[in-house]
Parts: C-alpha cells; sequence; structure tokens
C-alpha cells in the first residue's frame, strides 16, 4: 500500500499547520475566556476556513466542502497533533445530523442541525427497553397520532445523557398490528415536555451515566417524525451506521494503547518498570498488532472508498465495531493487571466517563468496567456477529421471530 499523498495533499498539510500555529491555542483576551468558549471561538474560525463540519451544507451551519477523505484525514491528524478541538463527537452532531441529512425534512434539517453542530442543541438515544434485550425491534413503547399531535406512553432504558438533553430520537410503535420491524416510528421528543421523567441508573462504576426514561400521556407535535410513519426501523438504521463508525474509530484505541505504554512506562514488576517486563511486553506487542491491524484495515477501507469501490470492503467495515470493542477489552485489561492493588480502588466522580483521559488509576479501572458495556452499544458483539455472518460472509439468516 502506498501511502505517500502526493504534492497537492502536502501542501494542505502545511496549509492547515500554519493555521493551527496561528490561531490554537488562543492567544491573547481570547486565551482568558472559559475553555468552553475558547473551544467555540476556534470552531467558528476553522468553520471559516472549511476545517470542520465539511460534510454538511452551509445552509445547516457546515463549511460545505467537496468530499474529499485525503483532506478530512490530513485534518484529522494535524488537530490531534496539536490537540485542537474539531467536530464535536457527540452522538447529536455524529449521530442524528447525519440521519436528518439521510431521512429528514427540510424543515427539521433547518432546525435542528445549526444549533446541534455549535453543541447548543443537547441529544439522547432512545432505543432501549426493558424486556427487549439485544432486540432492538421488540420494543414496546408507543405514540398514538391523535389530532394534531403524538401520545407517546413508555419506558426506555440505558439512556445516556438523558437527564442533561434537550432532545431524545427515538423509536415508538405507531402501528401495533403491523409486523415487528413494521409499524416503528422515529420520533423527535423535547426532553421538557410534561410527562417525561428521567430517573439516573447507578453503575458498578460509581457514575450514572444512563438513566430510565418514563413516558406518561407525553405530548409532541405530528411534524416530530422522522421519515414516514412506520417506517422507522429504516431511519434508525441511518443512525445505527453512524453510531457503530463512531465507537469503531482506529484513533481511540490508538490513543488508549498509548496510554496504556505510558501506564506500564510508569508501573513497576519486581522493582523495575514494568514496560521491561518480557511478559507485559509480549502482551503490548500482541495488542499493538490488534491496533495496527485496525489501522490499517481502516487504511485498505480509506482506499477503496476513494476509488469508489466500499463494496469491496464489506466486510471489514461490518467487523469495526466488534473488533475495537474487543481490542479495547484488551487493553483495559493489561491496564487493570498493571495497577496491581491500585485497581481495587474506586474511581471517583471525574474519573467515570470517558473525558478521564485514562491519566490515573481510577480512569483506567473505570474504563476496564466501560468497555465490557461498549460491546453491548450501538449494537451488541452477538447481534455484530450476526450481521458479520449474514451479510459479510452470505451465511443463511436467522430464524426470525414473528
Amino acid at each position: 500500500m502506498d501511502l505517500r499523498l502526493g504534492e497537492k495533499y502536502e501542501a494542505f498539510r502545511s496549509e492547515v499547520r500554519a493555521f493551527l500555529r496561528e490561531h490554537w491555542p488562543l492567544r491573547g483576551a481570547d486565551a482568558q475566556l472559559a475553555p468552553e468558549r475558547q473551544e467555540k471561538l476556534f470552531r467558528e474560525r476553522a468553520l471559516a476556513r472549511g476545517y470542520v463540519y465539511r460534510g454538511f451544507p452551509r445552509l445547516y451551519g457546515g463549511s460545505e466542502q467537496a468530499p474529499d477523505a485525503l483532506e478530512d484525514m490530513i485534518l484529522d491528524q494535524e488537530f490531534r497533533t496539536a490537540g485542537a478541538p474539531r467536530d464535536i463527537r457527540g452522538i447529536g452532531p455524529a449521530m442524528l445530523a447525519p440521519t436528518l441529512l439521510d431521512c429528514g425534512s427540510e424543515e427539521q434539517r433547518i432546525r435542528f442541525i445549526p444549533p446541534t453542530l455549535r453543541g447548543d442543541l443537547r441529544w439522547c438515544q432512545g432505543y432501549s427497553e426493558p424486556g427487549a434485550g439485544s432486540d432492538l425491534a421488540a420494543l414496546s413503547s408507543r405514540a398514538v397520532l391523535d389530532g394534531d399531535s403524538w401520545r407517546i406512553d413508555g419506558h426506555k432504558i440505558w439512556t445516556s445523557e438523558a437527564q442533561s438533553a434537550d432532545y431524545m430520537f427515538g423509536l415508538f410503535r405507531t402501528e401495533p398490528d403491523a409486523p415487528k420491524h413494521a409499524g416503528i416510528s422515529y420520533l423527535l421528543i423535547d426532553m421538557r415536555s410534561k410527562g417525561i421523567e428521567v430517573r439516573p441508573l447507578r453503575q458498578m462504576t460509581g457514575g450514572a451515566d444512563f438513566n430510565e426514561v418514563f413516558f406518561s400521556d407525553v405530548r409532541i407535535p405530528a411534524d416530530s417524525i422522522v421519515g414516514r410513519r412506520g417506517e422507522g426501523w429504516k431511519v434508525s438504521r441511518s443512525t445505527l451506521k453512524h453510531e457503530r463508525n463512531l465507537i469503531g474509530d482506529p484513533r481511540y484505541l490508538r490513543n488508549s494503547f498509548d496510554s496504556l505504554v505510558e501506564l506500564a512506562r510508569r508501573s513497576q514488576r519486581n522493582g523495575r518498570p514494568a514496560l521491561e517486563d518480557s511478559s507485559v511486553r509480549q502482551r503490548l506487542a500482541e495488542i499493538e498488532g490488534y491496533v495496527c491491524s485496525q489501522e490499517y484495515s481502516g487504511q485498505r477501507q480509506f482506499s477503496a472508498a476513494l476509488r469508489g469501490q466500499e463494496l469491496a470492503t464489506l466486510l471489514p467495515i461490518l467487523m469495526n465495531k466488534l473488533y475495537s470493542t474487543d481490542a479495547m477489552q484488551r487493553i483495559t485489561r493489561l491496564a487493570f493487571d498493571l495497577l496491581g492493588g491500585d485497581g481495587l480502588v474506586a474511581p471517583v466522580a471525574e474519573e467515570y466517563g470517558m473525558a478521564s483521559q485514562l491519566r490515573t488509576s481510577g480512569g483506567w479501572v473505570a474504563q476496564y468496567m466501560f468497555a465490557i458495556a461498549n460491546s453491548i452499544a450501538g449494537g451488541a458483539s452477538n447481534i455484530q456477529r450476526n450481521i458479520i455472518g449474514e451479510r459479510g460472509l452470505g451465511l443463511p439468516r436467522d430464524p426470525r421471530a414473528k
């Protein structure tokens, strides 16, 4: 594989580096602003230069650049090296906004995408339900069209960030007599609506990233539906595609592995840095093999996309999420072993979430436990294996429930 990019793209890389040297970190009075405001100001400048939200039209708050995967790759590399903020990675910008581009009405795109990309509108995802398990289509929360509004009753679970979200995108059964995968609609719900109750779920990490959400005679406008009535399953597949890509990002694996090596450098085995222990080095080498494989597979998928040959890499694309969550479990398992007695200390509040950056013992413990949950989020591993077998390898389909 020839990874050289050529003069045109190296010139683009130089242009991006010059921009970053000039604009990040912020200087003067701008540097005195709160960190969140600094990121927002910088992102506005990067947007004006066409460096963020490149796939979104300007009408919806993006920079409307012609598709160029190589420029995107260079921007990712250079922004990461500079530690500069690029596109917001939350489920709103990364999952809901592209779904609205695919399936939403023009009014929904104009109303929701710009504030979502700015970070002014926060979203949660209402998919999972008690009793449905990994079978998403077994949901029973219902929405009934009553005049000019939907009346919603039901119960969602494992809803991340529901306590702080402004809106939910979720699936609700609107045609109860239709076959299982039909009769479901995709709705956008204002979380301030009367009749919504959010209850946090305490996790084994000590944090409460997930919630239960109860709907009792909740009313939302009839135009809150994305796509056609009863075709929400089709819309949800667009969202799931973006969610799996988000979870399967090889950059997260590389960053986590680099943090693991640093932990091995700081940790002690028999009075010497654990990084010098042959058994630790063996496990690190094995894990880096998985990380490199994911990176190179990403390059292969990337090259195929550039040539318009995405179907040639269908199987690796289907494997991204499963492979990444498995590799992350290997990373955190070794980290937990390196922590020794420190692994028995419960993480504190600021170490619960993904923002811990794997700098502390508690942060690693939290990630060790969270890595298990990530194997379920966005499609459980057993479901992923079914998809790989059926769509990637052409194996017979599982019998479908009626």
